[in-house]
């Protein structure tokens, strides 16, 4: 016969466990505030991908060009005060925060060049549209447009799972729900693309970004004290995806890739472990409310954008 366990013996097993268990939710609880409240290392100098001094040694065209900034907070230059947003590095580098980018910038290749940023925080495509492209004359003929444009990103992230998900607001949503509402925000993007096609019937070019990932491809908002989102890194593949079949269609749409650069450079980037670590940069690229970059990620935007208007302008002109 079993000996009988004295009730004070299972009475401390009990506060042992219940102890545990609350042990467990505080260190859950304070490494999740850990998490979202660190200061994640910023880095100092250069940010990105080098840029070649030599296409800029020569103009790139001596025609009337208007240099265009539409869509969400990234191109109005949340993040990047003072003059050191991507956009107003693009027009004219800051050549005491960047020496190393001296002259290389659209002023010292269009002499030409008119400069309008009409970018608004907190706006998604369809305000893009209706309240964007309403702001934009019609040129004449013998103007070229070069346009910089992000849009889409914040149809995904509001309300932050605040409100139910919909079409323009997707953040808590399913794969299958973007999958429909994806074509919806395809659709509205190739509306803003006609409009401002429109407004340059002398020709412009489209540099459209596509959509960065504060998580680093991880997948957990959570992290940083917002709703979960299972989902979020397929829904956010698939919104890259459509802007990628737009700027397939029209041979002057030109897809700037800030995705895959970003990665490794968001939430996760000091942890040596994830697939997406960068050794030799282990450096945060976003500001604190994370939909927009800080002053080291506007610089390796601007970077990314000089790139592929290297590549578009410079093979056009035939410059060496």
């Amino acid at each position: 016969m079993k000996p009988k366990v004295k009730w004070y013996k299972l009475r401390w097993r009990v506060i042992g466990l219940i102890f545990l268990i609350i042990l467990t939710f505080v260190g859950y609880a304070g490494w999740r505030f850990y998490n979202a409240l660190r200061i994640r290392p910023e880095g100092t100098g250069p940010a990105g991908p080098p840029v070649a001094a030599e296409p800029f040694e020569a103009e790139w065209g001596n025609q009337k060009v208007v240099f265009l900034g539409v869509g969400d907070s990234i191109t109005r230059g949340y993040g990047g005060p003072g003059g050191l947003s991507y956009f107003n590095l693009l027009k004219q580098n800051h050549n005491t925060q960047h020496p190393d980018m001296q002259g290389r910038d659209l002023s010292a290749v269009f002499p030409n060049l008119k400069a309008r940023n009409i970018a608004v925080d907190f706006t998604v495509s369809q305000e893009h549209i209706d309240f964007q492209l309403p702001k934009i004359p019609k040129y004449d003929e013998n103007v070229q447009g070069i346009i910089v444009l992000t849009s889409g990103g914040n149809d995904l992230i509001h309300d932050y799972g605040r409100s139910e998900p919909r079409h323009d607001a997707m953040y808590g949503c399913t794969y299958k729900q973007a999958k429909e509402w994806c074509e919806l925000l395809k659709g509205r993007l190739d509306t803003l693309l006609s409009g401002l096609m429109e407004k340059f019937p002398g020709g412009c070019d489209i540099f459209f970004a596509n959509i960065y990932d504060p998580t680093d491809g991880v997948g957990d908002p959570q992290t940083m004290m917002m709703h979960r989102w299972p989902a979020c890194v397929k829904v956010l593949a698939l919104a890259n995806e459509k802007i990628a079949e737009l700027c397939e269609k029209y041979p002057n749409v030109h897809r700037v890739d800030i995705h895959r650069p970003f990665l490794g450079h968001g939430i996760h980037c000091d942890e040596p472990w994830r697939k997406h670590y960068h050794k030799d940069d282990p450096t945060f690229w976003y500001a604190p409310i994370l939909e927009d970059p800080n002053i080291r990620g506007h610089d390796a935007i601007r970077r990314l954008f000089l790139n592929e208007m290297i590549r578009v302008y410079v093979n056009r002109a035939g410059v060496e």
